[in-house]
């Protein structure tokens, strides 16, 4: 698919930041047709070193929480003042998924990119550590590496010369998803699928020189994409 969006940040400073597969093409893939209203207070939830956050108010034109536990929020800041953007705009935030600091009903929307599968596979997490900070009716959009088929019983050598059983058992295919999703008394499942961005954004993070980056390669140049890809998930707030 084509991300005119994304491309716009595919500069050498902007790509240093990036944490795994590219997340702007990842997110502009997922909020294609999106529901979200105009002016809405959306969190992005992982938010990192907040380049997913700078794409959600600077093109989408939301107030953004970056929510993050493992950034620097006073460095985030400083990154979004250089991208023009005031606190008014986007707010950084030290916040743990399982324990957020927000109001209930504060959002309006969730949007999480390459982070919900490290908080999201505890089936009571969406409905008790999640939705209560959504409006009724609100929207969460979530973007998550996974698999193409489940294979943890019979895991491919090729995947596991980057990455430990451990590491993987974070990632799973759609079918495994939807399941999960489909738990949640709160929540309307609008769409668990495939995504179509699993090379290019591969692709893209292959080329940074970072150690993850580097550690990534070996599998990937050995065949493991085939047996990756990123799954969407859309949930509306009953």
């Amino acid at each position: 698919m084509n991300y005119p969006l994304s491309e716009k940040y595919n500069t050498p400073e902007l790509m240093k930041k990036i944490m795994g597969p590219n997340p702007l093409k990842l997110e502009e893939e997922l909020l294609t047709g999106h529901k979200i209203p105009a002016g809405s207070v959306v969190c992005d939830l992982g938010s990192g070193q907040g380049l997913t956050s700078v794409f959600l108010a600077r093109e989408y034109g939301f107030t953004v929480y970056a929510a993050d536990l493992w950034s620097d929020p006073e460095e985030n800041r400083r990154f979004f003042r250089e991208m023009g953007l005031s606190e008014a705009e986007i707010i950084p935030v030290k916040a743990d998924a399982t324990a957020l600091p927000f109001e209930a009903e504060f959002f309006d929307a969730v949007v999480s990119t390459d982070s919900y599968n490290y908080f999201g596979r505890d089936p009571d997490f969406l409905d008790q550590k999640l939705l209560p900070f959504v409006k009724k009716g609100g929207y969460v959009y979530i973007a998550i590496p996974g698999m193409k088929q489940d294979c943890h019983d019979h895991l491919p050598p090729e995947l596991l010369l980057s990455w430990t059983p451990e590491q993987l058992d974070y990632m799973h295919d759609t079918a495994y998803w939807r399941g999960m999703v489909s738990r949640s008394r709160d929540a309307e499942v609008i769409e668990v699928s495939q995504m179509e961005s699993n090379e290019e954004v591969w692709a893209d993070w292959l080329q940074q020189e970072n150690e993850y980056a580097v550690g990534d390669r070996e599998a990937m140049e050995a065949g493991g994409g085939k047996y990756l890809n990123f799954i969407k998930i859309v949930l509306r707030k009953k």
